[in-house]
């Protein structure tokens, strides 16, 4: 049996694009959207299964740290055993682990089974990049990664929104049931329609897997935990430092071993390390807004958790109707320009929301910044995979996509730690007054977060030459162009 990384893409048909599309588009989604969607049903959980603020805050935590930690353990796995079998088996456990969480009677058994979501979840999502782009002909390839992140950022953005629908019409435990189905079909649709492939090194980074997990699980924990438990606690400054020394062991050690997990010198590329500043970036700033924003229609506006979600929509609906067309023009005249224009538009509405937040500020004066947000967004989603994809040589997509994935969550932990931080320094919840003052700061801080991840895409070139095939040829000059993979032989 033999896989290979980079055979052409120009033969594949137009049915194997589209399920390719359907199937990672799919899988991406739930993955995202199991980042948010429990917030809104947690004060019914709580009554049904019990527990106080503190277990209820695990029920979303639980997930986002091992979701955040193994994603590029997944993506690596993938390189390793076959991208198309870790893909179906990380659906496998996702689905489980669904079925277990709808199906709890504690909170303690709830916060294990979200825990293995994210465990599914990590290595399903940087996959669906790489099995995506390897079955897309280049010419087709921004458009169709303009889905896939469209996709992705509307499941973000939509999370509180579905889940409070589904809890308002009929229960928390559909939350969770509804992925059941999903994934029982994904399944053998991976199986059926996508094709194997695997990276360049058949040996697995065991030290640097260990390394970079615990590092990782070990800062997002303390960024999780800080505002709770006070950032100068022994608890949470363990926590940090010690993440940071085991992050900065897994550097050292990548730089010395023969078959790195993350080759360092991915980092020396600007365009790469472009992409991954302004991803962590734009999560940073558009996460914690995002919490804020949903907590200040609710808290201060009077809205409940459904009616916050539906005002909410000029912003987090934006991609269904911006992203098609950005992913088009990506392919015309490349995703990076569209990019900056995303994340300066972002920055705007942030900015605009500051200027305008009043405790009487009418729904009517919100839409304008909601809906240059929401086009910032979509037009930062819709290309920014095929910015990254073109940023590296094709057998670095994996381990590209799963470093990606992996910062951009770590931004969203670190996004909503910030600038709740900024609010409370600023105000708090008790009064309408008190709220917006710390709302405007907050809203402040992350426009010049967004802002900044504007400036580092600036620093982001054309695309990288591919290394010549193993039969001598000239390099292909576009990174993405061979690498749809051959079928199983």
């Amino acid at each position: 049996m033999t896989d290979t990384v980079g055979a052409p893409s120009q033969g594949v048909g137009r049915g194997v694009v589209v399920w390719a599309v359907i199937v990672t588009g799919l899988a991406g989604f739930m993955a995202m959207l199991d980042n948010l969607v429990v917030i809104t049903a947690l004060p019914t959980i709580g009554r049904h299964l019990g527990g106080g603020i503190d277990k209820l805050e695990w029920t979303v935590n639980a997930y986002t740290l091992t979701f955040a930690v193994l994603q590029m353990l997944g993506a690596s796995a993938g390189d390793r055993f076959g991208r198309r079998k870790m893909f179906m088996g990380g659906l496998v456990l996702f689905t489980v682990a669904s079925a277990a969480a709808a199906s709890t009677t504690g909170i303690n058994a709830l916060i294990a089974a979200r825990a293995i979501q994210g465990v599914g979840a990590a290595i399903v999502m940087p996959l669906t990049l790489t099995l995506l782009t390897a079955h897309v002909p280049a010419k087709f390839r921004g458009v169709a990664l303009g889905a896939w992140g469209a996709v992705n950022g509307l499941a973000v953005a939509t999370g509180p929104l579905i889940g409070g629908a589904i809890v308002e019409h009929m229960s928390w435990q559909w939350i969770f049931w509804a992925n059941v189905p999903i994934g029982i079909l994904l399944v053998p649709l991976a199986g059926w329609r996508l094709k194997e492939s695997r990276g360049p090194s058949a040996r697995l980074d065991v030290v640097g897997t260990v390394l970079i997990s615990l590092g990782l699980f070990g800062a997002v924990y303390g960024i999780i935990r800080g505002h709770d438990d006070g950032w100068t606690s022994t608890g949470i400054l363990a926590s940090l430092i010690g993440g940071a020394v085991l992050v900065l062991a897994f550097v050292l050690w990548e730089l010395r071993v023969k078959h790195p997990m993350l080759p360092m010198r991915l980092f020396a590329n600007r365009s790469f390390a472009g992409v991954n500043a302004a991803s962590l970036l734009m999560a940073l700033g558009m996460f914690g807004a995002i919490f804020l924003l949903t907590q200040f229609l609710q808290n201060v506006q009077g809205y409940d958790a459904l009616g916050a979600g539906v005002r909410m929509l000029p912003w987090t609906g934006m991609p269904i109707l911006v992203a098609p067309v950005a992913g088009m023009l990506s392919d015309k005249i490349g995703g990076r320009p569209i990019v900056i224009l995303g994340l300066f538009f972002q920055a705007a509405g942030l900015a605009w929301y500051a200027v305008i937040s009043k405790a009487g500020v009418t729904y009517g004066e919100q839409i304008p910044a909601l809906i240059l947000g929401g086009v910032g967004m979509a037009l930062f989603y819709a290309p920014i995979a095929n910015v990254l994809m073109d940023s590296v040589r094709t057998e670095e997509q994996g381990i590209a996509s799963g470093a990606n994935n992996a910062l951009r969550e770590f931004g969203g932990a670190l996004g909503v730690a910030v600038l709740t931080s900024v609010f409370t320094a600023e105000g708090s919840t008790a009064t309408a007054k008190t709220f917006v003052a710390g709302l405007v700061p907050a809203l402040w801080v992350g426009a010049a977060v967004v802002a900044l991840g504007g400036i580092a895409m600036c620093f982001v070139r054309g695309r990288v030459k591919q290394s010549a095939p193993a039969g001598g040829e000239a390099p292909v000059a576009r990174a993405a162009e061979p690498d749809a993979v051959a079928g199983v032989s």
